[in-house]
This record gives structure tokens, sequence and C-alpha cells, in this order.
């Protein structure tokens, strides 16, 4: 009678079964993450306390705004060519520019943030200071963005081999024609994400983003974003568990009820305010780091509210189209 298996084949079968694969516990979970991969990494909220954020000091890339043309009828500087532009007819010194992301990183660093550095910056990608959009930290690690407009294709290299260097793992890369800037996304609790669909978020890149989260339980809103403005902090950050800073101009009624469902307390931006003053960062519960140019009006609200805030001076960087919170891309917050 022929065998139905040699004896190799049994042994191999019974010693694959008794050392079997292993779905739990989960990918994000504690135990696996810092048994496979050194540490707890990424953020399921956008205010638990932050232990690591990733930074780029402005240098050698910035130099391709020498001799850019001033576009009159845009009051900005720009070339179409290269794709290179500057908002406003007034470009700050690389020196100015550094002392004041410098002041930043020091600012975290005694708030007990662990700065990384990005490894490199692509040549001539003079927007690179704004991490924030080059990738998006989850719960268990990072997905790599997919930067809209020319002059930001190709950042999103050095900062997938700065994640690789740290260790951080990366859950996915946005592909195919999606387009996705972390600026555009937002926790608002661990449970409920929100994204913003405008010039540099499209629908193909929401939709990969809510792959992710879905793995997570976590579910996405959408939003659109008025007009041809960019991302959704310039309107809305959380700063505390129920409480969030809001520019109301700019966001939907519709957004703005459904966090009221959500029991989100939302303090209006000031009009003696600049627009950009919203974009701040929460490195705690309540504890917020906030440009120093914000109104008395909005720091009265926001202390009324049990909100902590330190000011930092940030003008010069802004004008190149970003402000605290785009400079600064979470790795690592204790979750909620």
């Amino acid at each position: 009678m022929a065998q139905a298996m040699s004896e190799f084949d049994h042994r191999y079968n019974m010693l694959i079964e008794r050392f079997h694969s292993e779905a739990e516990p989960a990918f994000n979970s504690a135990a696996e993450q810092e048994f496979g991969w050194g540490r707890r990494w990424g953020c399921n909220s956008d205010i638990g306390r932050l232990r690591a954020v990733l930074m780029h000091r402005p240098g050698e890339e910035m130099k391709v705004l020498e001799g850019l043309p001033l576009i009159p009828e845009l009051g900005a500087y720009g070339d179409p060519a290269t794709g290179a532009y500057w908002r406003g007819e007034v470009i700050p010194s690389l020196t100015e520019q550094q002392a004041q992301h410098d002041a930043l990183a020091a600012a975290l660093r005694e708030e007990g943030v662990e700065v990384v550095m990005l490894n490199r910056a692509a040549p001539g990608r003079h927007k690179s200071i704004y991490t924030r959009d080059s990738c998006v930290a989850l719960d268990g690690g990072a997905v790599v963005t997919r930067l809209g407009p020319r002059i930001r294709r190709g950042e999103e290299r050095p900062v997938t081999e700065t994640l690789a260097a740290i260790g951080m793992p990366i859950l996915r890369t946005i592909a195919g024609t999606g387009l996705m800037e972390g600026g555009s996304f937002a926790y608002i609790r661990p449970d409920v994400a929100v994204i913003g669909v405008s010039s540099r978020v499209n629908e193909e890149g929401a939709r990969q983003m809510e792959e992710v989260l879905a793995l997570q339980g976590t579910r996405l809103i959408r939003v659109q974003i008025p007009g041809f403005r960019l991302h959704i902090d310039g309107a809305f950050v959380m700063l505390d568990h129920d409480v969030a800073l809001v520019n109301p101009v700019i966001l939907p009624f519709v957004f703005m009820e459904e966090l009221k469902r959500l029991g989100i307390r939302m303090i209006a931006l000031n009009h003696e305010d600049p627009s950009w003053a919203v974009n701040c960062l929460a490195v705690a519960p309540g504890r917020v780091l906030m440009s120093d140019q914000v109104g008395p009006r909005t720091q009265h609200a926001l202390d009324k509210a049990g909100i902590s805030v330190r000011l930092v001076a940030y003008d010069k960087v802004y004008l190149g189209g970003g402000g605290i919170h785009c400079s600064t891309a979470p790795l690592v917050r204790d979750p909620i």
C-alpha cells in the first residue's frame, strides 16, 4: 500500500502545527511594539503627552529661494519651472528662521520632548521644515504621505530614511494617485479622526488613510476645505480631551455641529489674532505651545478653559507658509 505521506512530511507538518503562527497580541499592542520595535510607537490622539517629535532645521535647501522672481499680481515670489514659491513679498533671512526654529526645539526639549531631526533635506525642497506634512503617526507607527505640489514631492524619501533609522514602523506609504499631507489630518479622540479634503488631499489619499485607521477602529470624518486653503490645522487643533481651538470662518457648519455632538468645546480664534495663531501644538492634555502673536482675548479664553499656554516667537518661519503645528510631526505620544 502506498504511503499517504513520507515520514519527513509527517514530522514537518506536526512541527509546524506545534509551533504555529500567532495573530495575537495585535501589532500595535504595547507588548508587541516593545518586543518587536523597541518601544511603543505612534499616537492615538493629538493631545497625549508628547514624547518624540520630528523636526527639520532650515538649511542649504533654502538657497532655492535666492533669485526667485516676484509675481506682482500675486504679491509673492515663484518660479513655475522649479515649482518653488514664497507667499508674500518678505523673505526673512535664513539666520532669522533658524533662530526661531532653534527656540521652538529648545522649548520642546524643556517640555520633556525628544526632538528627532530629519537626517537630511531633499535638495531644493525648501518647505522641508514643515515636517508635519510628510508623515502622520498613528497607533503603532507612521504613514508616509505623498505631498501635492512639485516643490514638495521628494520630501518623502528623507522622512522614510529617518523613520527607518530610528526604528519606527511604517504602516503605509500613500501610493498611486493618492495625495495626502499631514497638516490636514487630526485626531479628535482615539476612535474618531478628521481629514481635510483640499487641493493637497484628494479622495484617494483619504481612502488610503481610512484603510489604515479602520484596522485600529478609528472612524474618519471628511471635511471639505474651502477654496484653495490647504490644511485643516489652519482652522482646527485639539488642545485637551474636550477642547479645541478653531477658526469658525473656515470650518464647515456640519463639522462644528459634529464636534458639539462629540462633546468638544470650541474656543474661537479672536479677530484680533493672526489667522495662523490657531497653528499651535499640544504637548500634553491642556498644555500648548503657541505663537506669541496670539492676542489677550484668546489667551483669556484659553485660561478660562484650563489651557496652559507657552508662547514662542515664530512669525519669521510662518512667512514661509506654516507655523508651530506645521513644523512638528509627533512620533510618540502617551496613549489616552
